[in-house]
């Protein structure tokens, strides 16, 4: 698929669910403690950097991009679907959101403290993926911090594997082959939480948490 067809397709499916996925995820982090409390070391190591700023690259309607202000950081969402943004700032009136792509970030060189995707990756072919992680390096300045969130394989040399999803085509990543993409880039894991394919009752995908610190 070209780059124009997959990127057409995914924000034509989110434009058309944005409000029903802005209902369902209204509060992502109720009854996931272990989220919450990384996503908090995550924030507390990003102030801790001259570039207090995330940017929540793949932000779908900003309730993490609010989050994330609430903990005290410049936080700003951007998203592919113009509805997922129209959304955001309805939600939350007060943040900045824009829309734009994760391959082509129209921000400057190490400008932000913090990058936090969560689960947008997913939905780029893998052999784009390594431009993606490209742009996050790019942007992300020395010192400052990852935290990623994928659909996880079942074994750590399996290759990425495309898997049925709702809104657009979808890929499940091992754990090491992303955390090693980012190590390439200079970007080396600090953590990873990895909750069992069991306690997936959907699909039986380990669901996965990876953060990683630019080492210069």
């Amino acid at each position: 698929m070209t780059e124009a067809g997959f990127l057409e397709t995914t924000r034509s499916g989110y434009d058309a669910r944005a409000a029903e996925y802005n209902a369902l995820f209204h509060d992502p982090l109720a009854g996931q403690p272990l989220d919450r409390a990384l996503i908090n070391t995550f924030a507390d190591l990003v102030k801790a950097t001259d570039a207090e700023s995330i940017a929540d690259l793949g932000c779908g309607p900003g309730h993490y991009t609010a989050y994330l202000h609430a903990r005290g950081l410049h936080a700003f969402g951007i998203d592919l679907s113009p509805q997922m943004i129209a959304q955001a700032r309805q939600e939350h009136p007060g943040l900045p959101f824009e829309v734009g792509s994760m391959l082509a970030l129209e921000l400057a060189d190490g400008s932000v403290g913090g990058v936090f995707s969560h689960y947008s990756i997913i939905h780029t072919p893998p052999e784009r993926v390594p431009e993606v992680f490209d742009e996050f390096g790019r942007v992300l300045a020395p010192g400052g911090y990852v935290l990623l969130s994928f659909s996880g394989t079942d074994e750590p040399s399996q290759e990425a594997e495309p898997y049925d999803h709702a809104v657009a085509p979808a890929y499940r990543w091992s754990t090491d082959m992303v955390s090693g993409m980012l190590r390439e880039r200079g970007i080396v894991e600090t953590a990873r939480l990895v909750f069992p394919g069991d306690q997936d009752a959907r699909r039986g995908f380990p669901r996965v948490f990876l953060l990683a610190g630019k080492t210069g």
